[in-house]
């Protein structure tokens, strides 16, 4: 793949090259001499059908984890979130060490440390790294998946973009099970303070322990607002967002 650097804008085939526009802009790769047929039942072929099967495994997962958070990823997510959390997944899925080439899975690769430590503290915002918008120290409770912030000074303890007069935080505790797909989210109450230099201490506490026997996912979600004639507004459709999956059991 390459990308075309070119003012004439090209999209679809001319003999053995293909041009299609993609997220990283104007794009051109050739065609594969090998049929999908011969890929998929030649014995040569064996170890490109593994890793393609593992690698579909890994998008699902991807798939599994935004679908099971979608109330905190709307908006608060980059354009590139989807392949960042899939190579992500792929080396979760690498951390699998039981299982037979070409069905390593994530599930398996999450009963490890190494599994979990891969996945754990993923950004869904790359334009919002939650350790650069939040510059304080939290705790949290693994068992309630409660968040304290007692010392928070918004304004000392927020990188702000500019605009933004308030923020709200929000914690998830999340049951997934990526095997099955079971899934139980649980989100606090949104914290929603003015940005100003008034000492807030902050107590984000999920609704309930969510269900299931899957993995123990807990999230922290900062969001900035403008506020005018009294009504809150999201700040640049959430572009300066964060949130961050702070930790995994």
């Amino acid at each position: 793949m390459a990308k075309l650097k070119s003012f004439i804008k090209i999209e679809g085939t001319l003999d053995d090259l293909t041009f299609y526009k993609g997220k990283e802009g104007y794009l051109v790769k050739t065609k594969s001499a090998i049929s999908a047929n011969r890929i998929k039942n030649d014995p040569a072929f064996i170890r490109t059908r593994e890793n393609g099967a593992e690698f579909g495994h890994a998008a699902t997962s991807g798939k599994q984890l935004r679908r099971a958070i979608l109330n905190l990823l709307t908006d608060a997510k980059d354009d590139l979130v989807t392949p960042r959390l899939t190579q992500t997944m792929t080396r979760v899925k690498d951390a699998d060490t039981t299982s037979p080439r070409g069905e390593r899975n994530v599930a398996t690769g999450l009963t490890t440390a190494a599994g979990r430590l891969t996945l754990n503290g993923f950004n869904f915002n790359v334009n919002a790294i939650l350790s650069s918008v939040l510059l304080t120290d939290f705790t949290l409770n693994t068992a309630t998946g409660e968040i304290d912030i007692p010392d928070f000074v918004p304004s000392q303890n927020l990188t702000s973009p500019e605009g933004a007069t308030h923020v709200s935080l929000e914690a998830g505790f999340l049951n997934l099970d990526f095997a099955t797909n079971v899934k139980d989210l649980q989100l606090s109450p949104i914290f929603n303070t003015p940005i100003n230099n008034t000492l807030t201490p902050v107590v984000l506490t999920p609704a309930a322990v969510p269900a299931g026997a899957g993995n123990q996912l807990y999230f922290l979600k900062v969001a900035f607002f403008q506020e005018v004639n009294g009504i809150q507004y999201a700040l640049n459709n959430g572009t300066y967002n964060a949130l961050q999956l702070i930790d995994i059991l």
